[in-house]
């Protein structure tokens, strides 16, 4: 079994500051990949930020300059920290975690979703 558990969003004013957080925790050998998507009510989900193993981070045209994606994996944690927010980064933001489990097979899994919402 394997969990992930999102926290850190809520609710802000439009040009303010969210942490979110992700930790990955259970019967995992190792960690690829990590990043967060976002769904808006009647969109798609879309991807906000990656970041691999070794740090190297990509973040949607949208965010950029506005969003910082990082990763801790002593504690097998992907953080996504959201400055000069704007009503449209309102969404539910998913955190997806590609790992190899200890049987040795990949897996892609989602975080449960945490609620940002900007209010202008």
């Amino acid at each position: 079994q394997v969990q992930l558990v999102e926290s850190g969003g809520g609710l802000v004013q439009a040009g303010g500051s969210l942490r979110l957080s992700c930790a990955a925790s259970g019967n995992i050998y190792i960690i690829n990949a990590m990043g967060w998507y976002r769904q808006a009510p009647g969109k798609q989900r879309e991807l906000v930020a990656t970041v691999t193993r070794d740090g190297r981070g990509n973040l949607a045209d949208s965010v950029k300059g506005r969003f910082t994606i990082s990763r801790d994996n002593g504690k097998s944690t992907v953080y996504l920290q959201m400055n000069s927010l704007k009503p449209e980064d309102t969404a539910v933001y998913y955190c997806n975690v590609n790992y190899m489990g200890l049987l040795g097979l990949g897996v892609s899994d989602w975080g449960q979703g945490t609620q940002v919402t900007v209010s202008a």
